[in-house]
């Protein structure tokens, strides 16, 4: 498992994906990144406050903040406008499709500074920009193993080499399940929960030894790869080992093991001759759902087992 590492995004992808009319600057100025996925409304700094905080921000300039410049002298917007277009601030969006300030644009213009506008209130274009921000600086992890969606549930089929992982995935993709990832998956954390994706040159493929490279969109149709996925559990396949004692009632839900810190159930399954893993995988994710649900089988039979007990107790009275 790759340690996590800290992404980042260009202001171009972000202009682009959410239409902003630019203002000011010119091409050269949408080559800075962005690595912080949240905003800043930057009503401290225009009053002349200017502790310390995150600079790499996107400044959100809404009717409110543009309301309040119009109570500033031209001295003071000089002052403070300089302080939100430094080379740390990544650009600045003004919303409800206003105007900019003369001052704040010829600050903007002489130091090639990016402004954009868009036609979008306050509120929802800073819901759109943080999500998109979410999404693209996620945290990231590269893990080995095959990662399908088995009954409406992301599964990480995890373990060592040679255990035959990508021959479940293929087994499982003849049994109507969906592909996302072989191999390695690329896993982030968006909010709390993990999202996992192969690498493009990786998707919609899978290597099965002795066959090589398969296309599976090709060879079992569209509806068995998807682009990504929630990783809602893992299940690790390790090699038989009788000397073992595996688990043959069943208990609560399963241990856990911590991803980007998030905790995701797992399961392990011992691998031998003779088991269809495939089977194995739907059984197990089966009842991953149900004690989801509420309902364990294991307490459904130590239940039989008490009433059993009971009832040779009494009839040996």
């Amino acid at each position: 498992m790759a340690e996590a590492y800290q992404k980042s995004v260009c202001i171009k992808k972000v202009v682009d994906f959410l239409h902003l009319e630019q203002l000011t600057g010119n091409e050269e100025s949408l080559n800075r990144w962005v690595v912080v996925p949240d905003v800043n409304r930057p009503g401290l700094e225009l009053s002349g406050y200017f502790k310390p905080t995150e600079p790499r921000r996107i400044v959100i300039l809404g009717n409110k903040e543009l309301e309040y410049i119009q109570l500033l002298t031209p001295e003071q917007q000089w002052e403070r406008f300089g302080s939100i277009t430094d080379g740390l601030t990544p650009m600045m969006v003004v919303t409800h499709n206003n105007d900019i300030p003369v001052i704040l644009k010829e600050i903007a213009e002489e130091r090639n500074f990016p402004i954009f506008r868009t036609k979008k209130d306050t509120y929802q274009f800073v819901v759109d920009i943080i999500t998109f921000l979410d999404e693209q600086l996620a945290e990231e992890e590269t893990m080995s193993g095959e990662l399908l969606v088995v009954y409406g549930k992301g599964v990480m089929i995890t373990g060592e080499s040679g255990l035959g992982k990508s021959e479940v995935a293929l087994e499982l993709i003849q049994r109507d399940h969906v592909l996302i990832a072989d191999d390695r998956v690329d896993v982030s954390r968006v909010h709390n929960a993990l999202r996992g994706q192969a690498p493009d040159i990786l998707y919609g493929m899978l290597e099965i030894r002795g066959i090589g490279i398969i296309d599976v969109m090709h060879m079992f149709g569209a509806n068995c790869t998807m682009k990504n996925a929630d990783v809602d559990l893992i299940i690790h396949l390790v090699p038989f080992d009788s000397s073992y004692e595996y688990e043959r009632v069943g208990g609560d839900m399963p241990s856990t093991v911590r991803i980007l810190g998030v905790d995701v159930p797992r399961i392990v399954l011992p691998v031998s001759p003779g088991r269809s893993m495939g089977v194995l995988i739907e059984s197990a994710v089966t009842d991953f759902i149900l004690k989801q649900q509420g309902f364990n089988s294991a307490d459904v039979f130590k239940e039989r087992l008490t009433k059993q007990i009971e009832e040779r107790a009494k009839e040996g009275q």
